[in-house]
């Protein structure tokens, strides 16, 4: 191993739609471990076992040697953009990349809502939608900027006694406690483009929330519906108490947001992350009183609801498909998320000389290694160097 440098540190995969943040770790420790670019990594992990006390090697005994690798916080299946990785040591700055900002662009569909706040979602209830219009969004938007209260959705991995919220929606059940409204922050938030109805391919999902279900989850839309967004004062007093606590409170959710899985600085283990499955986009019907199924042009102007794409700059902890909900309310109709991209978090931006594409690495190590590897990491840690210090390369 002499002469050999040890990468370890942290970059950005531009995540694909439709694969899970646990995924991306999978699909890069897959290419990673049998590589040449890190197989001094894999050789000093394997001297320093051989160093461990008899206790260590015994208890680690069935423990395959793989690259250590995590993420600096989730985003949805439905979400692409950057997502932060971590290999070796540069697990340990991965908590960091948490409580930075982070920028979005996100597409608002009006005229209805889901149980998960977003398209993947099953609708709960739709509203008119006709007099939403550029000009009633554009003034909505105001109240979100700057220090707000944000209650996270139903359909998060927050935990509440042990379980995560998405597990009480499921069930149909409500959390044995209440969702508590949140500081966060919004330092940015304009508008990108407006679509008129009918000139964009934005759809509801077809799925409907079950009728067992459909009385919890009501219920609490409707909480959330009645939570009111806080002055800049309010947001401050709320944020100073939150510092004031003797624990602090466990690392926010990411947005993007939170059906996956909390991020992780362990070696990867591949768990399933019980993901949603995607509903159809087709449009959706609705039924009767007399429990009969009708075109929803009967209700609805023809052609597809109003959309607006956003982009913000917001704080940790925001979530992207509360905002989209909440707008919806604001404009006196509903709203759901129709696409998110993450096109920033910290350093790291959605450029070709900044991220890792995921699709590269199917091409092979001769293209997205040694001689690319000034493009995918942000530092490394030379074999030589001490523990705590840092190679920018």
């Amino acid at each position: 191993m002499d002469g050999e440098r040890i990468y370890e540190g942290v970059f950005a995969v531009h995540k694909p739609q439709g694969v899970t943040s646990a995924d991306v770790l999978r699909h890069l420790q897959k290419h990673f471990n049998p590589s040449k670019l890190f197989r001094p990594w894999i050789e000093d992990e394997r001297h320093r076992r051989a160093q461990d006390s008899n206790w260590k090697r015994h208890r680690k005994r069935h423990k395959p040697i793989e690259v250590k690798i995590g993420h600096g916080g989730t985003l949805d299946p439905m979400a692409t953009g950057v997502l932060i990785a971590g290999v070796g040591k540069g697990t340990k700055d991965l908590q960091n990349f948490l409580n930075c900002t982070k920028t979005y662009e996100t597409v608002v569909l009006f005229g209805a809502e889901t149980d998960t706040y977003d398209r993947l979602g099953r609708i709960v209830r739709r509203a008119p939608y006709e007099h939403v219009t550029r000009d009633v969004v554009e003034k909505a938007l105001e109240q979100f900027r700057g220090k707000i209260m944000q209650r996270p959705p139903i359909f998060s991995a927050l935990r509440v006694q042990g379980k995560k919220l998405y597990e009480y929606a499921r069930e149909g059940k409500e959390p044995p406690v209440e969702i508590k409204s949140r500081p966060v922050e919004v330092h940015d938030l304009r508008i990108l483009e407006w679509y008129e109805p009918g000139t964009h391919e934005w759809k509801w999902p077809e799925q409907e929330v079950a009728a067992d279900e459909k009385e919890v989850a009501e219920k609490m839309l409707e909480k959330d519906a009645s939570v009111p967004l806080a002055s800049a004062e309010e947001a401050q007093l709320a944020e100073e108490s939150s510092l004031k606590r003797k624990s602090p409170p466990p690392p926010a959710e990411e947005e993007g947001e939170g059906k996956d899985a909390p991020p992780s600085t362990k070696r990867l283990k591949a768990t399933d992350e019980g993901e949603p499955t995607p509903a159809g986009t087709h449009e959706p019907t609705t039924t009767t009183e007399e429990g009969t199924e009708e075109s929803p042009d009967k209700k609805q102007p023809a052609g597809n609801p109003p959309a607006v794409k956003l982009t913000l700059t917001v704080s940790s902890g925001f979530y992207v498909r509360s905002l989209a909900h909440d707008l919806g309310k604001a404009v006196g109709s509903c709203g759901l998320m129709s696409a998110l991209v993450r096109s920033r978090q910290g350093e790291f931006e959605l450029s070709p000389d900044k991220v890792l594409e995921y699709e590269d690495l199917e091409r092979g190590e001769e293209f997205w290694g040694p001689k690319n590897v000034e493009l995918i990491f942000f530092k490394s840690f030379p074999e030589n160097k001490k523990k705590n210090s840092t190679l920018s390369i």
